[in-house]
């Protein structure tokens, strides 16, 4: 069963819905009864008699929760999803992220997105795709690993400290990479084989000596950044090839 965000209906109510699908899954009886039950307690729609109210009067993230209570019921072995969360408020996102959790330990889950937090949050094995074209697969650990042995050094200074900042940042570490630019804030990639975190500590500290640093941060590569990563590699080679 494939995840699908119109595959509801605004007039009936979430109970109508899942009656509907699951006689589409050959369920009768009690056991489409119980299903029914069980997947509208599984998307946390079971009680205050949300399960018997018109869908017309409730949000986007419930709307969708019954998206991926049809999808799931019957126990299907395989489900696919796609953009699950997209547009979603926060709140609405992680009540969705923590349904997909419970369910992924159940079945298998196939879910294609564009949010790397999403990925992340959700998936054991990811696979990024360029411009239709496969690049890599792993655990989101081991895709860090392999693309990002770096970590990401923020700092924020006047703008016309940028240069020195920059020099600073270069006798750290000559292969650092800047990757960022405006207005004084900066962004450096620094390879973690070459920078000690006591090392970025002291670029700081030197800095500080000479001009006020308004704020600064170090931090892991993320899934978002290997995907950039591997984005550019990919293209790059499409130049040269």
């Amino acid at each position: 069963m494939k995840y699908m965000q119109t595959s509801v209906y605004v007039h009936s109510t979430r109970r109508e819905h899942l009656l509907f699908y699951g006689r589409m899954k050959n369920l009768a009886g009690a056991a489409l009864t119980k299903a029914v039950e069980e997947s509208l307690k599984s998307v946390n729609l079971f009680h205050c008699g949300f399960g018997d109210k018109s869908v017309s009067k409730y949000s986007g993230g419930m709307k969708r929760r019954l998206s991926v209570a049809i999808a799931l019921i019957g126990n299907p072995k395989v489900v696919y999803m796609d953009e699950p969360s997209t547009g979603l408020d926060t709140i609405s996102r992680n009540d969705l992220w923590n349904v997909i959790k419970r369910a992924k330990k159940e079945c298998t889950i196939i879910l294609t997105t564009h949010s790397m937090e999403e990925a992340e949050e959700l998936c054991d094995r990811v696979g990024i795709f360029v411009s239709g074209n496969f690049q890599c697969l792993g655990t989101p650990k081991e895709l860090k690993t392999r693309y990002g042995g770096t970590r990401i050094l923020t700092i924020t200074t006047a703008a016309e400290h940028e240069e020195v900042m920059a020099r600073l940042i270069a006798e750290l570490s000559p292969s650092a990479v800047k990757i960022y630019g405006m207005s004084g804030t900066q962004k450096f990639e620094l390879p973690k084989r070459e920078v000690r975190l006591d090392g970025v500590f002291g670029a700081v500290e030197a800095a500080r000596a000479m001009f006020p640093v308004h704020g600064w941060g170090v931090a892991d590569t993320t899934l978002e950044d290997v995907f950039i990563r591997v984005a550019k590699d990919a293209r790059a080679f499409d130049v040269l090839s």
